[in-house]
């Protein structure tokens, strides 16, 4: 079919070809990696100069046949990427009649994707009727038509494509190793770094860049808004990362637009970054394929960590605080800068919505968001006043930190004692029972089998039945195992300077509710409809096992002597 479009092709043009004048379009491409191997001095034979000198040569000695010459140019392009704006405005000539004869080096040049290359050249030229003229293969579909169904165009192709695959697979698996043994393969270091002179796959702090850091973390855990943080800095005149690379001398990637501003973007990637806690993660991103040059990401279950692999700016409980702001519901007002001292805490003790705020006057009152916006029949208002809701808070607060206080004086009261206790009854008795249990699974799943040959039950019951048991077993295997870890952790006793106790302990002297106490201790706020609230405190599971180590060592006491 291809050879009979090529036949028709040729009849509309005169006997005499030499009256026919070509348009001609050299195309020119040099990929990333021959500019490499030119620079070390390895292989020059596809610089651009190099082809446009065979270009311009072959123009020259037929200058006859053709009435014009454009030339188009990619330089540091793959072949495998078809997206390339000058091959894209080649490609736009061509369909307006602007070009009529396409001539390249070789057939890696206009590119090394098979299947993009075929369907080019076998189709739409075809049916263009363009000449495509590849000066390496000797391929010529007007003089020749049989070269470009010859087969050593395809398989010219199809070896490009395999170079492209291969060189990719390469890269990646050298990419992969570095990742993994703590090197930063990044072409710029993330703002608040520099690349060591000395090991470009090493990251030492940038002292002026890193306070900007800290500082964008300390003002969204005392309450700023993203959006408030970039209009501070920019209000400030510090420089955006960008514009601080460009003023200190450093590379700035092309890619990245140069904006001189803070954005609550930028904002948004310095927060989430955890390369600032001095573990290196890498691999948040990758290319599809290298055929298709998007960027997507990459689920984190498979982010390549390395941990301490440079100097933290931000400790690892900061950026964890930070985090779990971040998932909250903060969004400010367009004139905001400060998110609200419960922004993001308060949720419906009925729909589990989000408790939303709202001011009348000088009175400021929250109600349940499904309520107030979406319909007045699937929930109840839930109006509790601030003045109320920041003393209720506050008053649990202040005795939960009373708790963790007498929970210290306690600890270091029974550690101190010759004999500890370290049983505990209620997990004794629930490891007991799970062993029971599993143990009864295990028997069940052992007749299974018997049952089936005896013709008891079909083949597919006892491939389900089978499956329902061992998906039991596995549940109570995963229990089982965090019982026994909660026992071991209690045989180890509990120390008075357990974080937990720590974490509240530090708040002895809370008079005023501020947003960062919040954050430190609290989880999230229930209301409920008759004004009442429960305060759920982080810690909770902690909290639980201590008070539990407490109670078996100051019962019974003379038992224990």
């Amino acid at each position: 079919m291809a050879r009979q479009k090529n036949r028709g092709y040729q009849q509309i043009l005169p006997s005499t070809y030499t009256a026919w004048r070509w348009k001609m379009g050299g195309y020119i491409r040099l990929s990333r990696e021959d500019l490499q191997k030119i620079n070390r001095g390895l292989d020059d034979s596809n610089s651009v100069k190099n082809q446009r000198d065979i270009l311009n040569d072959f123009h020259f000695n037929h200058a006859e046949e053709f009435e014009s010459y454009t030339e188009y140019v990619d330089d540091g392009h793959t072949g495998t990427d078809t997206e390339r704006e000058s091959f894209q405005r080649l490609l736009g000539d061509v369909m307006n009649g602007k070009i009529t004869c396409v001539v390249v080096k070789d057939l890696s040049r206009f590119a090394r994707n098979y299947s993009d290359a075929g369907s080019l050249i076998d189709n739409l030229f075809v049916q263009m009727g363009v000449r495509f003229i590849s000066l390496a293969e000797g391929v010529d579909s007007y003089l020749n038509p049989d070269s470009v169904n010859s087969i050593i165009v395809p398989i010219t192709n199809v070896m490009n494509d395999q170079y492209c695959y291969q060189t990719s697979k390469k890269i990646r698996q050298v990419f992969d190793y570095k990742r993994r043994n703590g090197q930063y393969i990044g072409s710029f270091a993330p703002y608040g770094y520099i690349k060591d002179p000395k090991d470009k796959h090493q990251l030492i702090v940038d002292a002026d860049a890193a306070e900007i850091v800290k500082r964008v973390y300390s003002m969204l855990l005392q309450g700023s808004s993203k959006r408030a943080i970039a209009l501070y800095l920019n209000e400030h005149g510090i420089p955006s990362p960008t514009a601080y690379r460009r003023k200190k001398g450093l590379p700035v990637s092309s890619a990245v637009a140069d904006d001189p501003m803070w954005g609550a973007r930028m904002i948004h990637e310095i927060l989430t970054n955890p390369i600032y806690t001095g573990d290196l993660v890498q691999g948040r991103r990758r290319v599809k394929s290298y055929k298709v040059h998007q960027i997507e990401a990459v689920p984190e279950e498979e982010w390549v960590r390395v941990p301490d692999t440079h100097e933290a700016i931000i400790t690892h409980e900061t950026f964890d605080k930070v985090q779990a702001l971040l998932v909250r519901d903060t969004r400010t007002s367009p004139k905001g800068r400060e998110v609200h001292l419960f922004s993001g805490f308060l949720k419906c003790a009925d729909c589990g919505k989000s408790i939303t705020r709202s001011q009348s006057g000088k009175n400021i009152y929250y109600a349940c968001s499904t309520y107030k916006n979406r319909s007045r029949t699937a929930c109840s208002m839930h109006s509790i006043k601030h003045n109320r809701l920041e003393a209720a808070v506050l008053f649990a607060i202040q005795y939960q930190v009373n708790t963790a206080v007498s929970y210290s004086e306690l600890i270091a009261r029974i550690n101190s004692a010759p004999l500890k206790k370290s049983q505990s009854h209620r997990l004794n008795d629930q490891i007991a029972a799970k062993e029971k249990e599993l143990t009864r699974i295990t028997r069940y799943k052992q007749s299974l089998y018997q049952d089936w040959k005896d013709g008891e039950i079909t083949q597919q019951e006892y491939r389900d039945m089978k499956a329902d048991y061992e998906r039991q077993a596995a549940e109570l295997a995963d229990v089982l195992a965090r019982l026994n870890a909660e026992r071991a952790e209690l045989a180890n006793g509990v120390d008075k300077e357990h974080p937990a106790l720590v974490a509240f302990a530090k708040y002895q002297s809370i008079e005023t509710l501020t947003r960062e106490i919040l954050t430190d201790l609290v989880d999230h706020i229930k209301v409920y409809e008759n004004g009442n609230i429960s305060v759920h405190f982080k810690f909770a599971d902690e909290f639980r096992k201590i008070a539990e180590y407490i109670e078996i060592n100051t019962t019974d006491t003379a038992e224990a002597g």
